[in-house]
């Protein structure tokens, strides 16, 4: 039983192995203990380092609530920076990025230069003569860390290293969204779709890694498809090839890997895609730096589809950010991510199946977040507060790695996030 806000909260009475009380989505006092618990202890993404590529470079992102700057000095080291300045507190940028020579505070002009440094203040000899402008540098999280280009911050001065937080099978999930480059780098710098909803961030953590919804959530764009293509069009089957898996530590994803691998028309669809000069540059690349076998596995596989907990989905040519706001509502970015080092054709494809379905003119987005408005609005009945996450829960395995999966449409993923949620919201709050 842990302490929120002076009230003892009973987590092991909220969430059961197969259902969640909705108190877990609109309870101010827990949303405030999650801030402390999950946001001010644990690993939060903050952004892509091709997001910021050169010297001046910054984007505004937060840590919970908390506004930070993410920035790139002249030297190239990328940083993370509190928006609040050192004399008086006010936020120092406005825009959601920009390129810069420093920050200056606009209330009493103090600059400071793109680490963070505090580099000159007007009238400076008001403050005297033992004034050490060294204690007052921007503030920065105790802790930054990165894998393949994500970059995470913790506000913890201690805790696991950032590689337990995305375990080894999570690891491996970014690796197949890496490994499309042949260079092995995603490319973060096509602007941002970005959606707000009314309810609580972890509904669009659950949506993510949810392959039960999208055959009835999207049937207008399921059926829009079929109309132009004459063919049936589903997008997660009852197939057991294609599996809900919980990777650990809250990490999930929807695994299509032997799914894709095993297709009857798998390496049909490699030699189609070396019928043109530009496919067949991108398949030789792509063997050239990463081997046969491997290159062949990652064009099979086609990336991810994944969460890492608690505010980072990677899938579909696609970097997503959470931003919880309150227990009323998110904010949500959705980044296109390119492959560094193909062929153009490749990065518009890309880019023009994630304009189908995840921009303001696409066919599907808007659907997911009119359920999320739809889940917050029947949370407010409370004669019945359970929500239901049992489905495939009797045929769970453990894979040899240690990760658990169950077929695609069953709510493995969802379980595994919110056993993750429970055993750090069950810590002490001090």
């Amino acid at each position: 039983m842990a302490q929120g806000n002076g009230r003892a909260i009973d987590y092991d009475a909220l969430v059961k192995p197969d259902a969640v009380h909705g108190d877990c989505y609109i309870d101010p006092d827990i949303f405030a203990e999650e801030l402390k618990k999950i946001y001010g202890r644990g690993w939060v993404f903050i952004g892509h380092q091709s997001e910021i590529p050169n010297a001046g470079d910054y984007v505004r992102k937060w840590i919970g609530l908390q506004p930070v700057i993410f920035s790139r000095d002249k030297a190239g080291k990328y940083h993370v920076l509190f928006n609040r300045c050192t004399h008086r507190g006010a936020s120092i940028c406005q825009h959601d990025k920009g390129n810069v020579g420093g920050f200056r505070c606009e209330y009493h002009g103090w600059f400071y230069r793109l680490d963070g440094a505090l580099q000159a203040i007007p009238y400076q000899e008001g403050y005297g003569d033992n004034f050490d402008r060294t204690q007052y540098n921007l503030r920065r999280p105790p802790r930054l860390d990165e894998y393949r280009g994500f970059v995470f911050a913790s506000l913890s001065p201690s805790g696991i290293p950032l590689r337990e937080h995305i375990s080894g099978p999570a690891q491996r999930q970014i690796d197949y969204a890496c490994d499309l480059s042949p260079e092995g780098e995603l490319v973060v710098q096509s602007g941002a779709t970005k959606l707000a909803y009314n309810g609580n961030w972890k509904l669009q953590m659950e949506n993510s890694i949810d392959g039960y919804h999208p055959n009835f959530t999207h049937q207008s764009f399921i059926s829009t498809l079929e109309r132009l293509t004459g063919a049936k069009v589903e997008i997660f089957s009852g197939d057991a090839k294609t599996q809900s898996r919980d990777l650990g530590m809250g990490c999930s994803n929807i695994d299509s890997r032997r799914a894709n691998i095993e297709h009857p028309h798998a390496q049909a669809r490699l030699k189609m895609m070396q019928g043109t000069s530009w496919g067949k540059k991108y398949y030789d690349d792509l063997v050239a730096a990463h081997g046969k076998e491997r290159a062949e596995e990652v064009l099979i596989v086609n990336g991810t589809h994944m969460n890492v907990f608690p505010n980072l989905v990677v899938l579909a040519g696609q970097v997503r950010t959470i931003q919880p706001i309150s227990t009323e509502r998110t904010e949500v970015y959705l980044r296109p991510s390119l492959l560094k080092g193909v062929p153009d054709e490749v990065n518009t494809q890309r880019i023009r199946q994630y304009e189908s379905f995840y921009t303001a003119a696409g066919g599907g987005i808007h659907d997911d977040v009119e359920m999320f408005n739809r889940v917050h609005e029947g949370l407010r009945c409370n004669q019945d507060p359970w929500l239901v996450f049992r489905r495939g829960l009797h045929r769970e395995q453990t894979d040899n790695d240690g990760t658990i999966f169950s077929q695609g449409t069953d709510e493995t993923a969802q379980r595994g996030m919110w056993r993750h949620w429970k055993s750090v919201m069950q810590q002490d709050a001090n």
